[in-house]
């Protein structure tokens, strides 16, 4: 098997004036908003390292350069929300794509196909690497930058799993054999939260090897790879080639095809922790999912040890929260949510309080600043084994798992409402609402 080593296209150095600029005067998009106008004369380097450097100085997951008849829109994501941050002239646009371009390995004379590629931004800490995406529009070359912070990767304690599901998702990581699938849709935090279980488990006695696509981060002491299926190395046979490694656990990026998932439930089977990910809308929905593939009830019950589906919903800003009394209508959903949650995990009072958005400028005027998770577990367990094997319905399967109690992604969702560190809205948009 050959492992993918870490390539750089190319690399940018972020000059110390522009990083003292940032740091001093970007605190917030309608700054950074005056500071790009002000570079917008300035050459394509200056240019794209104070677009790069403010980016990731507001903390964004990605910048969005889009042409349009006779301007282009340049926006940013931050939290999991776009924010317009300005609309610039074609010209400086043409001058920008093709410093980028260089930068991340792409063709300069190929505009009427996509292109990927990555580089590297060098400043004060480690490297962090963006991966480039250019697609051919009606105006022009629409470019995206993904930005792969290295400080995004953090601790599971620090994901939002609440305490008692930590206890039980500890355990689970900790088994030596058996497969766990972290679940929901793109964005999600899915990366992450596998990232933190590989950065849990690791230790010199156990082998550990990813197949990816594409490598995201680069951790050290783990065996990554990554497909590459125009050379026929895609996750089945990636997955082949692993198991000839003897690892102890494997990360396979995503299931996607029948294949894939009987090659991963046969090593999970067989002495392998295998750790993965599914679209689906929650965690009952796994087992669906995986029989839609093609996979037999038979096969995956004994091979699945855990479930997770998660979400990611915005944190309120520590500095211009406002908690006040919820409403009648508020205090409806919470008791409905939270009707049979066990006291020890979530307790209130009549009068309850949460916190409400109101915007400042650490915040960008959101009410917003940073992102938790919300998560349910489903476990696999001898009673559970037998439901699968009756080929029950994801709502037979769901009602089961509450039944012995799972708490749904929404439910924690709320918990977290009522501890004031998001609000009713903010769930009811990432995990809809519960009727």
């Amino acid at each position: 098997m050959e492992t993918t080593p870490r390539r750089i296209a190319g690399e940018m150095k972020i000059s110390s004036p522009i990083l003292q600029t940032v740091k001093q005067e970007v605190i917030n998009i309608p700054r950074f908003r005056k500071k790009i106008e002000e570079y917008l004369s300035r050459s394509a380097s200056e240019i794209s390292e104070l677009i790069l450097a403010g980016a990731i100085g507001l903390d964004s997951s990605d910048i969005h350069i889009e042409p349009q008849k006779e301007n282009v829109k340049m926006r940013i994501r931050i939290d999991g929300v776009l924010h317009d941050v300005l609309e610039f002239d074609l010209k400086s646009y043409q001058t920008l794509l093709s410093r980028v371009k260089l930068l991340a390995g792409l063709k300069l004379n190929i505009f009427d196909r996509p292109q990927d590629g990555r580089f590297s931004v060098l400043s004060e800490k480690e490297p962090i690497e963006i991966r480039a995406s250019s697609l051919p529009a009606e105006y022009g070359e629409s470019l995206v930058l993904r930005i792969l912070n290295p400080e995004n990767l953090i601790s599971i304690e620090e994901l939002g799993i609440r305490k008692d599901l930590l206890a039980v998702f500890t355990r689970e990581i900790n088994r030596p054999n058996g497969m766990i699938i972290i679940t929901g849709p793109t964005g999600s935090g899915k990366t992450t939260t596998l990232y933190a279980v590989m950065k849990k488990i690791q230790k010199p006695e156990l082998k550990i090897i990813t197949l990816e696509d594409p490598i995201e981060y680069h951790l050290s002491g783990i065996s990554q790879t990554q497909v590459n299926p125009a050379k026929g190395y895609d996750f089945a046979n990636g997955l082949k080639a692993i198991m000839r490694q003897d690892p102890e656990v494997i990360l396979v990026g995503e299931i996607r095809d029948l294949e894939t998932a009987s090659m991963g439930i046969q090593a999970a089977l067989t002495g392998h922790l295998v750790l993965t990910t599914l679209h689906t809308n929650d965690a009952a929905g796994t087992l669906a999912r995986l029989q839609a593939l093609g996979e037999k009830p038979v096969n995956i019950a004994p091979a699945l040890n855990m479930v997770v589906a998660q979400r990611l919903v915005r944190k309120v800003c520590q500095k211009c929260v406002k908690m006040t009394l919820a409403s009648a209508e508020e205090r409806e959903k919470i008791k409905k949510a939270l009707k049979g949650v066990p006291k020890e995990i979530i307790s209130f009072s009549s009068e309850i309080k949460i916190a409400r958005a109101k915007g400042c400028e650490t915040c960008n005027f959101t009410g917003f600043r940073g992102r938790i998770g919300i998560f349910e577990l489903f476990l696999v367990d001898e009673e559970m084994e037998r439901f699968v094997f009756k080929g029950s319905s994801i709502s037979e399967l769901n009602e089961k798992a509450v039944a012995e109690g799972m708490i749904t992604v929404y439910s924690d969702g709320i918990i977290k409402t009522v501890q004031g560190i998001t609000t009713i809205e903010e769930v009811e948009r990432v995990a809809g609402s519960q009727s």
